[in-house]
Order: C-alpha cells, then sequence, then structure tokens
C-alpha cells in the first residue's frame, strides 16, 4: 500500500509538472541561498586565517605607541635594534626576533621604476614572517654587519621591473640616491590579512637601511615569533616587563607601546565573519519558510480541485490514514525534489562565487545534509493540514462536489 500510495503522488506530481516547479521553486531558493551563504562564509573565515597565518607562525609585533593603526605613535620613542638583541637573550618561548624598519619609495631598475616597500631587518624577518626564498641566497653575517648595499625583492617588484621572465640577480637596483645589488628573490605570499600586497617589498640589511635609505637608528617594529607550546600570555608578560625597563617607564606610567598577538587577531576576525555567516544564513534560512507556505496553499488548492476523487477513494473503502499518506507524500516529495535541485544549484554558485571572491571554495557536507533534512521535515510540517482536511473529507458530501 506505500508503494501504491507513492505511486499515486508521484502520478499527481507529474500530471501538473508546471504548478509542481513553481511550488517548489521557494524550496529551491531557499536551500540554495542558506548553501551558498554559509559556504562563502566559510570561506571568508578560511581565508582570514590563512592570511593572517602567512604573517608568521605565533608571531607578536610589537610597536611604539598606546593603539594600532595611524597616528597611534603618539610621540612614543621608536625602539633599537639592540631592544631586539635583548629579546632574545633575555625570554624564554622565543623563536627568533626580528627588528622592522620600513618606509614606501621608489625603486628604479633596468629603465623601470615602481612605488614600493623598503624594509630593514635581517635575516629572522624571514623567519618569522614564514618567508621563503626562491632564488639566490639570504644575507650573510659579514653583510649584515658592514651594511652592504644588498637587496632582496619581492615577486611583485621583480614582475615590475624586470619583467615577468627577467632575472633580477645580479642585477643593480637604485632606491633614492643609491644602489644595491639583488642577491635574491622572495617566494609569493600573494595578498596580506589587511588587503596590502606582501610580495611588494624589497629587503636590506638593518644597518644598510638606516644609513643610506633613512639616516636614523629607528626601528618601528619588533617582530617576535614564539615557540610551538609556548604560553603567549606569559610571553607577553615577559616582553612587557622587559620593554618597561628598557624604555625607563616608572610603575605609574602606561604602556608606550603595545603588543598584537596575530592568533587572538585571526580568532576575533574569524569569529566575526562566522557570525555574519549564521546571520546570513538565518535570513536566507526565512525564505524556506516561505517556500514551505508555497506548498501548503498549492497542497490546498490540489485538496479542493481533487475533492470528488477523495470522495470516490473514501466511498470504495479507502482509509483516512492511507489519503492521508497520499497527500502527505505529495507535499514531501515536492519539498525533497526542492532541496535537491537547490544543493546543486548552491554548489554551481558557490563554486562561482568563491572564484570571483578570491576565497577557498570549501564544502560542507554537513550544512547540506542539513539543508535537505529540513526541506524534507518543511513538506512534513506545511503538508499535514492539506493532507488532514483530505483524509477528513465526508465521502457523500465529496461526491456531490462540482
Amino acid at each position: 500500500m506505500l508503494l501504491n500510495t507513492i505511486l499515486l503522488a508521484l502520478r499527481s506530481i507529474r500530471r501538473n509538472l508546471l504548478r509542481s516547479f513553481l511550488t517548489v521553486l521557494g524550496i529551491v531558493i531557499g536551500v540554495s541561498a542558506v548553501i551558498t551563504m554559509v559556504t562563502l562564509g566559510n570561506g571568508a573565515t578560511q581565508a582570514i586565517q590563512n592570511q593572517i597565518a602567512s604573517l608568521g607562525t605565533n608571531l607578536l609585533q610589537i610597536r611604539p605607541g598606546q593603539r594600532m593603526g595611524p597616528g597611534g605613535g603618539g610621540g612614543a620613542p621608536a625602539f633599537k635594534d639592540v631592544d631586539a638583541d635583548a629579546i632574545a637573550q633575555q625570554i624564554g618561548g622565543i623563536a627568533a626576533v626580528a627588528p622592522e624598519a620600513r618606509t614606501s619609495t621608489t625603486a628604479v631598475a633596468n629603465g623601470r621604476n615602481w612605488t614600493t616597500i623598503v624594509t630593514g631587518s635581517t635575516n629572522a624577518w624571514l623567519q618569522v614572517g614564514n618567508w621563503t626564498v626562491r632564488a639566490g641566497r639570504d644575507f650573510s653575517d659579514a653583510e649584515l654587519r658592514a651594511g652592504s648595499a644588498v637587496c632582496l625583492i619581492g615577486e611583485t617588484v621583480r614582475r615590475e621591473l624586470f619583467g615577468e621572465s627577467g632575472d633580477p640577480l645580479g642585477e643593480y637596483l637604485r632606491v633614492k640616491a643609491f644602489s644595491c645589488e639583488v642577491i635574491g628573490v622572495l617566494g609569493s605570499k600573494g595578498q596580506g590579512a589587511f588587503g596590502n600586497d606582501q610580495d611588494d617589498v624589497v629587503l636590506m640589511p638593518l644597518k644598510t637601511y638606516q644609513r643610506r635609505v633613512t639616516g636614523n637608528t629607528r626601528v618601528n617594529t619588533l617582530l617576535v615569533s614564539m615557540q610551538d607550546g609556548s604560553d603567549p600570555e606569559r610571553v607577553k608578560a615577559s616582553l612587557t616587563q622587559l620593554l618597561r625597563e628598557r624604555r625607563k617607564l616608572a610603575s605609574t606610567d602606561e604602556d608606550n607601546f603595545n603588543v598584537l598577538d596575530t592568533k587572538q587577531l585571526a580568532d576575533t576576525l574569524s569569529g566575526t565573519t562566522r557570525v555574519l555567516t549564521t546571520l546570513l544564513g538565518a535570513v536566507a534560512a526565512v525564505s524556506l519558510l516561505v517556500g514551505g507556505i508555497g506548498i501548503m496553499n498549492i497542497m490546498l488548492v490540489s485538496v479542493t480541485e481533487r475533492t470528488r476523487e477523495i470522495g470516490l477513494r473514501l466511498a470504495i473503502g479507502a482509509l483516512e490514514g492511507e489519503v492521508l499518506m497520499q497527500f502527505l507524500i505529495e507535499a514531501v516529495v515536492l519539498a525533497a525534489l526542492g532541496g535537491l535541485v537547490g544543493i546543486v544549484l548552491a554548489a554551481l554558485a558557490s563554486l562561482g562565487l568563491a572564484f570571483l571572491m578570491g576565497v577557498p571554495y570549501t564544502v560542507n557536507v554537513g550544512v547540506n545534509l542539513l539543508s535537505f533534512a529540513f526541506s524534507a521535515a518543511i513538506g512534513v510540517v506545511f503538508g499535514y493540514f492539506p493532507a488532514r482536511r483530505a483524509a477528513r473529507l465526508d465521502p457523500i458530501e465529496a461526491l456531490r462536489h462540482e
């Protein structure tokens, strides 16, 4: 009997294909919208985590001033390269420390010029930032001590100054009034967490940068990479105490520097995107309810149209439960079919939008199964009332219906 009931339901759906299509359209839109929003949200979260991870592993950024951002320095004194040495020698749980000074200027080479970020640091800068040297080599100890005119360049600088297939090794690049020999090309890292091009960089020894570019010994940032398994809070507390001593701050003075933990930043941004993803998914889920109401309306119309058919079935011995099951199965099949089509459309839409937005495409099987189950449940909930109404018709009154 169950098989016959299912066949009757499918036959009724096939008789009214256009109406059935319009009925499931709301479910299709709802399911595809929910899955697409959640998929893109998860992709955006993954992209943020990847971009922040590209800044470095277990990285702490220490900058002068009481807050991050433009104007955050507030006249606070800059760091010195000896501060990095003190941190590396006196604080446990540290993998590497790199002093960093940087400025934007124009680099000229091969008859071309390009405005880029010139950075002065040591080889530890490559370690804390998870950089690789794709071609050439890093700085020698003698070059770092003497402040030699050598540099490493990022992939963007190589492409803009030396062309797509140009080999810059051994060539000279002019920055301001001096020229430096290109001894290495950095591996590409792409876009950073804040939308910046991480490959648009020229790296030179810190002493070279201080003598030839800025003419002072200021260090803008201290980059600290913690060892795996170290306690970030303990390390930050030790850093704060050491820097307060070196900057001669009294116990009543506020810190004139700030410490940014990139892991905390990643967790905060990821949490924000997850909340937005949930909100967008909830908004999209409203269309599922609208689709369920559409199914109920169409099923009520179907009951009215087929009143004589229902009366005839009841008159020849069909049970109320069998009539109820027939109409309930019609509603569930419509909703489930809409869910399947919605999943397929969501996969295509998510793949295309993820490519356009430049975020990873992540498949969440749980969300797909939940959306399908929810669409089928909507068929049960919104199909029950019309099915019950059909099952409770009086056979005599149904047969008289015109």
